[in-house]
């Protein structure tokens, strides 16, 4: 998260206003509803454990152990259970 001095983005009356609630500290301005994306969404990361979740339950299928799963991926064998029997 980048921090920005109100003084540069904000209006005069406007930063005179927040002092009046708040001063030297952080404020954060959560994204409007319209523009919030949901975690992973812009880096990929989500889809990216999607795909891999994907090739455990198809190892798992294929006969793969869940220890062996376990490992190769650097998972615990509740993690990968997990992957396995969700719905």
């Amino acid at each position: 998260m980048k921090y920005i001095n109100a003084k540069l983005l904000l209006p005069d009356a406007l930063v005179k206003e927040l002092q009046c609630y708040i001063q030297g500290g952080y404020i954060y301005v959560p994204a409007s509803e319209e523009r919030h994306r949901c975690w992973g969404e812009l880096t990929g990361y989500k889809e990216e454990l999607k795909q891999r979740n994907k090739k455990i339950v198809e190892a798992y299928n294929n006969g793969s152990s869940i220890k062996y799963l376990a490992e190769k991926h650097y998972l615990s064998v509740y993690t990968i259970r997990k992957i396995i029997y969700q719905k």
